[in-house]
């Protein structure tokens, strides 16, 4: 099978911004106590007329507006996402269409929560190999702010909106690999239509236990495969859920915390835009570069688990 590259980035920011202060009129917290146990400051909501599928077809067509690509070389539409505006449209297809791409290509969403844009990457390489086609438009987009029950502290200040999408290339020479995996679990949940109020939950230190063992466990899996070290890596781009859980990781690998970035501190838990969207600001701050090897993890609800080792181009 033809691996992937990365052609180009884009990404969609809310326009309401939500500071820690902020919370602290409406819940029982504060900077002091969210900012040393999560290391984020500040996230974005959705104002009126803002959505997951208005953020995610804006990230889209900044991502294919830089590829240069035209689009009707697309050859498959992928949306990861949790909080689709819709059950049916999927977000992909609402996203096909305005953009106006080819009819005749797969698209769809999927759900892996936060880890759904690593797995989202595998299934437009499936899908661009069997169908001949070329380029992908791979989506991550989530209004996590429509599910968080405000008078939960534990949970509405993790939180935030946004939406990274990528235009990828299949190509036979493209260094490419994933680890993809899960062992089911309700430690984050939220209920679907029909059953009233659906808010998120979570067992907060059980996803911590789960966190700090998946992705050191990816990133060996991937060096055991193809024999390099985290030096010959451009990033390390983990999902932005809590700073201490990258930090715990770094302490793990024994590995120089430069190489892992991390934006939680403005954006929070964005679930599955938080990688596209950490590649999409390392790109547009010039700190990734044609030829850079990148390494993406993520875990989520599921459990589920991805490690994606993938090049720019």
């Amino acid at each position: 099978m033809k691996g992937l590259k990365i052609i180009s980035t884009g990404s969609a920011i809310p326009s309401r911004l939500v500071t820690n202060d902020d919370l602290s009129k409406i819940v029982d917290t504060s900077d002091e106590w969210i900012y040393p146990r999560t290391g984020i400051r500040s996230r974005f909501f959705c104002n009126e007329g803002e959505s997951t599928n208005s953020l995610a077809l804006d990230a889209a067509r900044a991502a294919l507006d830089k590829s240069g690509i035209d689009k009707n070389d697309i050859g498959c539409v992928i949306c990861a996402t949790v909080t689709s505006d819709y059950v049916t449209p999927s977000c992909a297809c609402l996203v096909q269409a305005a953009l106006e791409l080819p009819n005749d290509i797969p698209v769809l969403d999927i759900n892996a929560a936060c880890s759904g844009f690593l797995y989202g990457l595998e299934v437009a390489r499936g899908l661009l190999n069997s169908t001949g086609g070329r380029y992908g438009l791979v989506i991550g987009a989530e209004q996590l702010s429509r599910i968080l029950d405000m008078t939960d502290r534990s949970t509405c200040v993790l939180f935030g909106d946004g939406a990274g999408a990528v235009v990828v290339e299949a190509d036979e020479d493209a260094l490419y690999d994933s680890v993809l995996g899960a062992r089911g679990g309700h430690q984050i949940s939220c209920k679907g239509v029909g059953y009233g109020t659906n808010y998120v939950h979570m067992e907060g230190n059980e996803v911590f236990k789960f966190a700090v063992d998946a992705l050191p466990k990816c990133i060996f899996e991937l060096q055991k495969r193809h024999s390099f070290t985290l030096d010959e890596i451009s990033k390390v781009v983990c999902h932005q859920a809590n700073s201490r859980i990258i930090d715990h990781c770094v302490k793990k690998l024994k590995a120089n915390p430069d190489k892992f970035y991390k934006n939680m501190d403005h954006f929070g838990n964005t679930s599955a835009a938080s990688i596209p969207l950490a590649l999409a600001e390392l790109d547009e701050k010039g700190m990734i570069n044609s030829g850079d090897k990148l390494l993406l993890v993520g875990f989520g609800s599921g459990l589920t688990w991805a490690g994606t080792l993938i090049t720019k181009e």
